[in-house]
């Protein structure tokens, strides 16, 4: 996919395939930034419609956080590049409202909304060779999840036998791969083995970086969690 996004190039995409689980959308928080933009993801409007001139509310959503007993960092925003950070867009997807789409290629999530708008965030990837896609559903969601990496990827990295299933995983913690939050992605009711998840690493947003899970700002995954309900449908482009 290119870095061009029409609604009718997504739509043919897609398919046009409806969602059969739809989720409500969430009551809006005040101070996520509404901004029109182009599809290339570029404000437009009048001078003062751009990112740039939300840095205030930017700040605050993304300060440091206590939770559930642990110690966010605040992510240096000026030093990240703006379209990744949590915005309402124009819904460029098509689907239907509650319906979560990662569109991989351009390394946004959207979560639809009504009336043609959608919460966007910015994602990093699996690497070449470990993307999973597809339309499947969020069947269950963990705060301060624990880390069990799955056999496939011991074999590739004999190191973290010591967080396999067997003996345990990983704890919870600000150090954890899965951050703050989880999103579990099942498909025909069988675990693929990917999630959407925080991470502390800002610089990853943006990139292919993982081992095939869609990673977030740990702010954004927790602000993400609080939106939708189990049995989301998602569809990972």
């Amino acid at each position: 996919m290119s870095a061009y996004i029409s609604r009718r190039s997504f739509l043919t995409a897609l398919g046009a395939t409806a969602a059969t689980s739809l989720a409500g959308c969430a009551q809006l928080s005040k101070n996520i930034p509404i901004i029109d933009v182009d599809n290339f993801g570029r404000p437009v409007g009048t001078p003062k419609a751009n990112v740039d001139s939300y840095n205030g509310n930017y700040t605050s959503m993304y300060a440091a956080v206590q939770d559930e007993g642990y110690s966010l960092p605040a992510i240096p925003i000026q030093k990240m590049d703006k379209k990744y950070l949590r915005q309402v867009v124009n819904d460029p997807t098509g689907e239907r409202p509650g319906t979560i789409v990662v569109d991989t290629a351009n390394r946004f999530l959207y979560l639809v909304m009504e009336n043609g708008q959608a919460l966007r965030y910015g994602v990093g990837i699996g690497k070449d060779g470990f993307a999973w896609s597809g339309r499947a559903i969020i069947q269950w969601k963990r705060k301060w999840p624990k880390w069990t990496p799955p056999d496939e990827m011991i074999a590739r990295q004999p190191h973290l036998e010591k967080y396999s299933a067997r003996n345990g995983g990983m704890g919870p913690g600000l150090n954890n791969p899965l951050g703050a939050r989880a999103l579990y992605i099942f498909k025909d009711g069988k675990d693929t083995l990917y999630r959407l998840h925080g991470n502390p690493e800002w610089w990853s947003i943006g990139k292919a970086v993982s081992s095939g899970c869609v990673r977030l700002l740990n702010q954004d995954i927790i602000d993400l969690y609080d939106r939708v309900p189990n049995k989301t449908p998602i569809l990972v482009m």
